[in-house]
């Protein structure tokens, strides 16, 4: 058993990239949590450009986030300890427990400084299981990256440095689920396997019972359990660590069934720029019934859409030179000078604006906006992390924001200010111009610049805020020509939010030997488990087939 004060623990690998471990990790910790405990998840290092904020400023991975709200438990920077956003070429900026502390090269962070983390993440994670009863560790990648294992936090080097138990999840809609596994399993050192207590199956489609005979197989062949068929199902996904899928747009497609609420339908086109960051921001557009939302890079369709959203991005200035080699940059210039809708989120904002200086970011110098936006922006070394609150279109609005460029507004009307007619302007801009607040937003200006139907704001997760989200529509859909639009009254985005973890816990409580996994949480991984060395034993003929003749027999 596990030592008194020390909570138990599991680490969820996979056999690769996107085979569900972070589905997996947050139906574990929703599943836990429905039993009472108290459950943390925990991913020792997270590559990804969807981060979030947590109430004392520190920057973690989306994912990591959204698996403390199926914990039902406030997200926290031991959560995700080491956090690598990527900036092209081959380098990261690296995140230090919710601080950034420099760009590395991939091989200059594997070589110095990924090893000397081991203590910094093994202290989080000891520190959560002493506060927790359970901690769900997500892994990345496959545990089996035999060239990675030297240098390892995340993986088997964690879950060696601190006894967890581990299971594999595998991905049979990918196809060749059971040679993942024994493969996986096989590359493994042998203390290594020791750790390594069972499978899960995930997005299996049709009858478990004839995948029966495979499983048990593969228990003889490993000498371990698979714990659980998990089945196919759409739009399971939380929120993603990279990647263009927008996850719980295809849950709230799923669950909404009633027709617009109106006889017109808003189609909003998002761009996919590179190095595209927190694009889980257009998530609760796509929650309203009678919004399209697709991504596209084609400028006709551009010029088609009802709203075009610029979102977030790590490479601002790129961003803006993709923009220009496709045309698109013109079209967005059309949409503004036709009056119709553009929104630009965090980078996307910055585009719009007049000039950019960057001597942080890419190196670039000053650099000419889209000029959609009276805003110049300056990047500055030092990273705005904060948790911003005010009113808009007579609305009370919540966001986070996670920039390095320093806004210059000097003209047009700020998007967000502050509630109840006080408060101190951000620190992260000035409106020496500002003018013409929403009735109900007199307070001072907080955020953001809108000219005509052109907005711009460095505000994360504020169309998350239902009030704020159908007033914004209301105002794009007349400035779109479309009247017949009306957001419904009763969508709650952080009650569908809600929907789509407990979704989640009711896969694993389903699907999955809860018995099994609650054991290995206790009490850590079993004894005995044997080792497989790489050429282990053949799979048996399969009954009623003939086996097969040595070379020469007679026939």
């Amino acid at each position: 058993m596990r030592a008194e004060g020390t909570g138990g623990g599991l680490l969820v690998a996979g056999t690769t990239s996107d085979a569900g471990k972070s589905v997996v990790t947050a139906g574990i910790c929703r599943w836990l949590a429905r039993k009472g405990l108290k459950v943390a998840p925990f991913k020792a290092q997270n590559m990804s450009l969807n981060s979030y904020v947590t109430l004392d400023g520190a920057e973690i991975g989306r994912a990591q986030a959204m698996q403390a709200a199926a914990a039902r438990t406030e997200p926290t920077a031991l959560m995700n300890p080491v956090l690598l956003k990527p900036g092209g070429e081959s380098r990261s900026q690296v995140v230090l427990l919710g601080r950034p502390v420099g760009e590395m090269s991939a091989s200059g962070y594997r070589s110095g400084r990924q090893e000397r983390l081991l203590g910094t993440v093994a202290d989080c994670l000891a520190e959560l299981r002493r506060t927790h009863d359970a901690v769900i560790c997500e892994g990345a990648g496959s545990p089996a990256e035999i060239n990675l294992r030297r240098t390892d936090i995340v993986n088997m080097g964690l879950a060696r440095a601190a006894r967890l138990p581990v299971v594999v999840v595998g991905d049979i809609d990918r196809g060749g689920v059971f040679a993942s596994f024994f493969g996986t399993t096989a590359l493994l050192a042998e203390r290594d396997q020791e750790l390594l207590a069972g499978y899960l199956v995930n997005k299996f489609r049709g009858d478990v019972s004839l995948l029966e005979p495979g499983l048990e197989m593969l228990h003889g062949l490993t000498g371990r359990p698979v714990l659980g068929v998990l089945p196919f199902r759409d739009g399971l996904g939380i929120d993603e660590e990279d990647g263009l899928r927008l996850s719980l747009r295809a849950a709230v497609r799923e669950s909404v069934t009633a027709p617009p609420h109106g006889t017109d339908v808003l189609r909003t086109a998002v761009v996919p720029v590179p190095l595209m960051s927190n694009f889980t921001d257009v998530d609760a557009l796509a929650a309203e019934p009678g919004v399209a939302v697709r991504f596209t890079d084609r400028p006709e369709e551009l010029a088609d859409a009802d709203l075009v959203v610029l979102p977030g991005t790590r490479g601002t200035v790129r961003a803006l030179r993709w923009l220009r080699e496709r045309g698109l940059a013109e079209a967005v210039r059309r949409r503004a000078a036709e009056g119709r809708p553009v929104l630009g989120i965090c980078g996307g904002f910055q585009m719009l604006g007049e000039r950019i200086e960057d001597e942080v970011e890419s190196g670039a110098g000053t650099v000419e906006g889209l000029g959609l936006l009276p805003v110049r922006v300056r990047f500055a070394h030092e990273k705005t992390l904060a948790r911003p609150s005010g009113r808009a279109l007579g609305e009370d609005v919540e966001g986070y924001e996670i920039h390095h460029g320093v806004a210059e507004v000097l003209g047009g009307e700020p998007v967000f200010r502050a509630a109840g007619g006080a408060g101190d302007e951000s620190p992260t801009q000035r409106e020496p111009a500002a003018r013409g607040p929403a009735a109900g937003d007199s307070g001072a200006p907080l955020d953001g610049c809108r000219v005509g139907a052109v907005w711009g704001t460095h505000w994360h997760g504020s169309l998350e805020s239902d009030g704020f989200r159908r007033a914004f529509l209301r105002r794009v859909a007349a400035d779109a020509g479309r009247g017949g639009f009306v957001p419904a009254p009763d969508t709650v985005f952080a009650a569908l939010r809600e929907e789509q973890l407990d979704r989640l816990g009711d896969l694993i409580e389903e699907h999955a030997d809860t018995d099994a996994l609650l054991r290995l949480i206790e009490s850590g991984p079993p004894q005995g488990l044997p080792f497989i060395a790489p050429g282990a034993p053949s799979i048996p003929n399969a009954p009623g087939l003939p086996r097969p003749r040595p070379e020469g027999a007679p026939s």
